[in-house]
């Protein structure tokens, strides 16, 4: 059973972690646990850890210890080559590989990095290592600074190298390609692959190969003077200020880096009012070169402005200084959130791995997983992506996930609120948030401000609601963001960050209402417990609902199961299993039952059930043991909102499950309620069930 995938590149800074990143993804989509091990790494500087290790196994919460996940350090292999003991390398790799194979669904193995003593043996080993492991490997080379004769040859001898030493090659990736040269590459690496191979072809990304501000700053050896809290501003390009200011400003570009000596007062107080202007493009930072630094009154009024980005002392010279910085190589860490979903997005979009990962797979899993249910939510959204508004565009959550779905490319996304509060804030909280990609709207000053009220007017106005009050609604988020909907401008709407669920849901039963025989609107939360996901409903709308309502809470959530691919097995819960309770509240919950079974007798549903027998084994077969359901609910029933609410909460909190919801069911189109104390992962989750929503499930 193969049960690996080796990444092997032919050099330094081919993009490797790119592929290991999106590949991480695509595979924890597909089965349960999937694992991760280099077996030769750099040597770490003293009291840190190797960045790709760190990086994925934090990324992707992998159960995996940091020394289980790698054989070797550079310095250790040369150790034992020098003291004749190769054999032991591969042993030991072997050994440490097998481990995890036990432990792990699929193990996706990194090649070594090529940097320092030893380079010139690595791509060697690498064929050396995949074979004695037995796994298909994934070559990856980039194109930067080669023709194509060059890097064509370079891949089919690599290819070469492996198939000789019968390692199956199952795909050739060119990496950091120009755009305009993605086709004219496949073609080439096409001639000489055959189709059982998998031939890719990644464009460059600015934004990953660009370096942050801390890491020119570890390679300057600089002194932070202002602005530690935008370290991770990333450089688009740098120039160096010696001419007049009127004369430099013409040069700035978005996200320069600027390089002056540091008594160029002129220089430095221009740049920063620049990044500030309307007028002119933002900068990421300014170094100022020489040991130079501006006068205590210069300084004195760098300090009091609002918002200053990065501004380093270093001692070397300007020349130099512009020379190391060309030269600095951007990477990936554990913290570098946008760089990671930047290069998974970019992997998803250019690498079709679906049914290349599949081969790697020889099993079904049972049910679906957390991570597969998460890796589909994610999928479904990027097939049609969609336009969700979000009112409360000012709160800090809600631009830090909007932040991440943009880098993601997963949806359109209009804030709500005042425009320079708006910017402010994405400044202050150093977002990478692309604003040419966002609609900001201020309700009162909107161009559609008349028109969304003369039409809330007319659909209410037989509710004795006139045109003042109109308006009035209308200069509220909530209800502005509503009619966006209603008007077809949106597609769906995530609030309550900031609002009550009340504030959020009223003006959708107001005028965008309810689907077709539905009569009440409820809500379900996407339990991701650590081996399956289960849905919970109704735990966030209604307080006390009778038996017809219950019923109709039980179809409406069985339908979303479906519709996000979890096989509904239906529990109506209460506190008592089968016939043996008596009182008004499990009565209810046995009518309920009754009418959902009639109502749709295709379902499998049970009810009355205690929590205990719809999910636990030895509890489930010994209360009902002729149950379909009973031990094996993916569909969870609560009876009122406080035994529901509570149940999820006490889930959530005890086993360290991830919650995504709630979902709202019932209405025509999407509008779904947040919790105020939510986190950015729940503004994330909850835009994505939206869009999803809105594809029409």
């Amino acid at each position: 059973m193969n049960k690996g995938v080796y990444i092997a590149t032919l050099e330094s800074h081919s993009g490797k972690s790119l592929i290991s990143l999106g590949l991480m993804r695509t595979l924890l989509g597909k089965t349960t646990k999937v694992g991760y091990f280099r077996p030769i790494i750099d040597d770490p500087e003293e009291g840190k850890k190797d960045n790709h290790i760190d990086t994925v196994l934090s990324y992707f919460d992998v159960d995996l210890s940091y020394h289980d996940a790698y054989a070797f350090t550079r310095s250790q292999i040369i150790q034992k080559r020098n003291g004749g003991n190769s054999g032991e390398i591969i042993d030991t790799i072997i050994r440490k590989y097998k481990k995890l194979e036990e432990e792990f669904d699929i193990v996706l193995v990194e090649g070594s990095d090529f940097s320092g003593e030893g380079s010139v043996f690595e791509f060697d080993v690498n064929v050396l290592i995949a074979k004695n492991l037995g796994i298909p490997t994934i070559i990856i080379a980039s194109g930067r600074e080669k023709s194509r004769e060059i890097l064509m040859g370079n891949l089919q001898m690599a290819y070469h190298a492996f198939t000789n030493k019968d390692v199956r090659v199952m795909a050739v990736v060119s990496n950091r390609i120009e755009a305009v040269q993605l086709e004219e590459t496949l073609d080439a690496m096409r001639d000489f692959l055959p189709d059982s191979v998998g031939v890719f072809a990644i464009p460059s990304i600015d934004t990953l190969s660009n370096p942050t501000l801390k890491e020119i700053i570890k390679a300057l050896n600089g002194k932070v003077l202002f602005g530690h809290e935008f370290l991770d501003n990333q450089t688009g390009n740098f120039n160096v200020g010696a001419m007049q200011l009127r004369n430099y400003l013409l040069h700035l570009k978005n996200e320069s880096l600027v390089i002056t000596p540091g008594d160029r007062a002129d220089i430095i107080l221009g740049a920063l009012q620049a990044n500030i202007s309307s007028n002119y493009p933002r900068i990421s930072g300014i170094i100022l070169t020489y040991g130079l630094t501006p006068e205590d009154s210069i300084l004195k009024l760098i300090e009091g402005l609002s918002q200053v980005v990065p501004i380093i002392s270093v001692e070397d010279g300007t020349f130099n200084v512009a020379n190391k910085v060309g030269a600095i190589k951007s990477n990936i860490y554990a913290d570098s959130l946008q760089k990671i979903e930047t290069s998974i997005s970019t992997f998803e979009r250019y690498v079709s791995f679906d049914t290349l990962a599949e081969k790697l797979i020889s099993f079904e899993p049972k049910g679906i997983t957390p991570r597969m249910f998460q890796y589909s939510l994610i999928k479904r959204a990027q097939q049609v992506k969609k336009h969700i508004v979000l009112p409360e565009g000012t709160d800090d959550r809600i631009l830090t996930a909007a932040a991440r779905l943009i880098a993601m490319d997963l949806v359109d996304i209009t804030l709500l609120g005042d425009e320079e509060v708006i910017k402010n804030k994405i400044m202050k909280l150093a977002l990478n948030l692309d604003l040419k990609k966002v609609k900001i709207i201020n309700p009162s000053t909107s161009l559609h401000f008349e028109d969304y009220a003369l039409t809330y007017y007319e659909l209410r106005k037989h509710k004795n609601v006139n045109l003042d009050m109109a308006k009035d609604r209308m200069s509220d988020v909530s209800y502005f963001g509503t009619m966006m909907i209603y008007k077809g401008h949106a597609d769906g709407m995530v609030s309550g960050a900031a609002h009550t669920t009340q504030h959020t849901i009223i003006p959708a039963l107001q005028f965008i209402k309810t689907k077709p025989g539905v009569s009440v609107v409820s809500s379900v939360f996407f339990m991701c417990l650590e081996d399956r996901v289960s849905v919970f409903g109704d735990c966030a709308i209604n307080p006390n609902p009778t038996a017809e309502e219950l019923a109709e809470i039980t179809i409406s959530s069985a339908e979303s199961s479906q519709a996000f691919g979890i096989e509904p097995k239906i529990a109506m819960l209460s506190y008592s299993s089968g016939t043996s309770g008596k009182g008004e509240d499990v009565d209810r919950v046995r009518q309920a039952t009754e009418i959902a079974k009639r109502l749709r007798p295709d379902l499998k549903i049970e009810g009355p059930i205690q929590y205990d027998a719809a999910v636990d084994l030895s509890v489930g077969k010994s209360k009902l043991p002729d149950s379909e359901v009973a031990y094996q609910a993916s569909v969870l029933i609560f009876p009122d909102l406080n035994t529901g609410n509570n149940t999820y909460k006490a889930v959530q909190r005890e086993t360290g499950a991830l919650a995504i919801g709630p979902m709202l069911q019932g209405l025509n189109k999407p509008v779904n309620d947040l919790s105020r104390g939510c986190t950015v992962d729940d503004v994330f989750n909850t835009v994505i069930l939206t869009a999803i929503q809105a594809q029409g499930i």
